[in-house]
């Protein structure tokens, strides 16, 4: 049976496929994968790996006449119509678990550097206009004793919490569902009222597109910490922009975009933001752990059996 990748991957999940007896075409291409070439590899495919980026919409679904498996290299799945997809036979699986760690780790790191203002610092200093210590230099925010509100308390967010337990902080956090964990429940207008630090993980979806937006913004405290390593369009850039550029939000730590992968000039230009090129799962065992998960449930279903992390 014929996988089609549409993008480079590490080579464990694409040497596991191989040693099933699949045969693999990865796409050498860099950048997204035009709908045409997307189009021809659902038409000639039995399973086909893709990226969080590629754009499996019912017009381009409707095409499919061979594929049965989408694997898609994310645990993020709002690329694809997964109800259409399941409409035509076909299984979607994504990649959760492998990536909790890895993207809540990054997470914590843009909340730090953004708050401990490191890039600022980073470029003060490289530029040779360090002079010695002074008291008032790069003063930024600390989490001991501050209140850090966690939007969407699932994999990611239980991670993320576990790691802030040695800073002092306060947790609080809002999601769909109370969970039966030490921390504080509260509603969104509660959380964004008490942050001193925001921190975003949560799908997108109809319901959380644009779910901040400068109505959002405004009930935070002035000077909060904002980050985002979730969705792009979870937030509305250009009201962040502005709640950035009025001191409503001090400092803010993206690694996602709503219009990804372009990125408001305004936001790149921010000495008081810290952008990533989405690289929240960029480690080296959580990515070779997504091929592997990718290529297994590949084999699972073209052999016969079920998927191992399905989509539902």
């Amino acid at each position: 049976m014929k996988v089609f990748i549409t993008k480079k991957i590490p080579e464990s999940g694409v040497n596991y496929l191989k040693e099933k007896g699949f045969d693999v075409t990865v796409r050498e291409e860099k950048g997204i994968i035009p709908d045409k070439d997307l189009i021809k590899a659902l038409k000639n495919y039995d399973g086909v790996i893709s990226m969080l980026s590629d754009n499996l919409s019912k017009e381009i679904l409707k095409h499919a006449e061979k594929t049965k498996v989408i694997a898609n290299y994310a645990v993020g799945y709002n690329n694809i119509d997964v109800k259409f997809a399941k409409e035509k036979g076909i299984i979607v699986t994504n990649t959760p678990d492998v990536l909790t760690f890895a993207t809540a780790e990054l997470a914590f790191a843009l909340m730090l550097s953004a708050s401990r203002r490191l890039i600022e610092a980073d470029k003060f200093t490289r530029e040779g206009r360090f002079d010695g210590w002074d008291p008032l230099l790069f003063l930024g925010k600390t989490l001991d004793g501050a209140t850090v509100g966690i939007v969407g308390m699932g994999r990611i967010g239980q991670k993320f919490a576990e790691m802030l337990k040695g800073f002092n902080a306060n947790i609080i956090y809002y999601s769909k569902t109370k969970k039966n964990l030490p921390y504080r429940f509260v509603d969104l207008d509660t959380l964004l009222k008490e942050s001193d630090f925001i921190s975003l993980h949560l799908p997108l979806t109809k319901e959380s597109k644009h779910m901040f937006t400068e109505k959002e913004f405004n009930k935070m405290k002035e000077g909060v910490i904002f980050v985002n390593t979730a969705r792009g369009a979870i937030v509305r850039e250009k009201d962040l922009v502005k709640a950035l550029k009025n001191g409503k939000i001090a400092y803010a730590g993206l690694d996602v975009y709503e219009f990804e992968p372009k990125i408001s000039e305004e936001l790149i230009h921010m000495d008081n933001v810290v952008v990533l090129p989405h690289i929240g799962s960029a480690t080296e065992k959580a990515r070779s752990d997504m091929s592997m998960l990718v290529a297994k449930n590949i084999y699972a279903v073209l052999s016969g059996g079920k998927p191992l992390t399905p989509v539902d």
